[in-house]
């Protein structure tokens, strides 16, 4: 890479010429790749880790328009002990809801551990003003969000605007420093910038537009909105995953990366999880590192669970709805 990264934001024309540069994506390989690594059998002790990791990197989700402060009380009592008859599963990493519910997720974790994420910049179209999406974050961010999923605005992406996109995701890492702390500190909401892949048509773009955001400050990347299909798929993940792997080699800055959305299964977390592992190794197999997005994944991981641990399948209705 001949363009110094200190230097690609200097203008629409240096973003360009330096994301076009990037090495392109061979979509015959990514996919049988990840076909391949998706066949990898995990039993016995190794699932029953990969279980319990999988649980630990839930961000447990309700992003509907029907969502109530008693559901999201609900389902943080759920993030905290997620069967209430089995004091030794794992909490999840997070909770994730709309910027008007963070201050009832907050009273409801209270100092738990679990994290409160908030969607936030006109989720999920993206569609408004910069204005408004600094308002939106500062907004959650004031209610006590530890984390911020905003989407990048697509529309601009795909038509080559490139600076616009990297402006504002700078603009919304700005709005996540809390009072009296520096954007980016331990005050400050970590930000996850949803790329919406389902939506960027090639795993170039996927490639480009992971190196725009993490350029642009994003602590984490994000697939999807789980509004959009298709979401979080292996071949996306693990382009994703190859390009915070770089990055890392070319700055020295590690960024964590979440798949979200068309998550529902035990295998399908476990295949995450080994994609990370063959792909950017056991340094990003942490919460701190990489996330699931789900709203119904947790209820499979913890029939799973159960099944190893008593040899009986618990019926659907054992744990609550989300």
């Amino acid at each position: 890479m001949t363009t110094s990264l200190a230097d690609v934001a200097a203008s629409n024309v240096t973003l360009r010429a330096f994301l076009h540069g990037l090495p392109g994506v061979d979509r015959v390989g990514a996919d049988q790749r990840a076909a391949t690594l998706g066949t990898r059998s995990i039993k016995t002790t190794a699932k029953a880790e990969a279980i319990d990791l999988a649980i630990r990197m839930v961000d447990l989700t309700t992003l509907e328009g029907a969502d109530t402060p008693g559901k999201v009380r609900a389902m943080c009592a759920k993030a905290v002990r997620p069967d209430p008859g089995d004091p030794t599963v794992p909490k999840v990493a997070a909770v994730c809801v709309y910027p008007d519910l963070v201050a009832q997720a907050v009273g409801a974790l209270g100092g738990s551990g679990v994290k409160v994420a908030s969607v936030a910049t006109a989720f999920p179209s993206g569609r408004s003003s910069l204005d408004v999406k600094i308002a939106d974050t500062a907004f959650a961010v004031a209610a006590g969000a530890d984390e911020i999923d905003m989407v990048i605005d697509r529309g601009a992406f795909l038509a080559g605007d490139y600076l616009k996109v990297f402006e504002e995701i700078s603009a919304i890492k700005a709005a996540c420093g809390r009072a009296g702390g520096a954007p980016g500190d331990e005050q400050g909401a970590h930000l996850k910038v949803i790329l919406e892949t389902g939506e960027l048509s090639t795993y170039d773009n996927v490639r480009r537009a992971s190196w725009l955001a993490m350029l642009a400050g994003a602590d984490f990347i994000k697939t999807s909105t789980g509004k959009v299909q298709p979401a979080a798929t292996p071949p996306v993940t693990l382009v994703m995953l190859e390009a915070v792997r770089d990055f890392l080699a070319a700055t020295g800055r590690k960024v964590g990366v979440k798949p979200a959305g068309g998550i529902r299964t035990t295998k399908d977390a476990i295949k995450m999880l080994v994609l990370v592992n063959e792909t950017v190794g056991e340094g990003w197999l942490s919460p701190d590192w990489f996330r699931l997005g789900a709203s119904t994944l947790l209820n499979d991981l913890l029939m799973q669970r159960q099944k190893m641990a008593t040899g009986r399948y618990a019926g659907p209705d054992y744990f609550t709805l989300d």
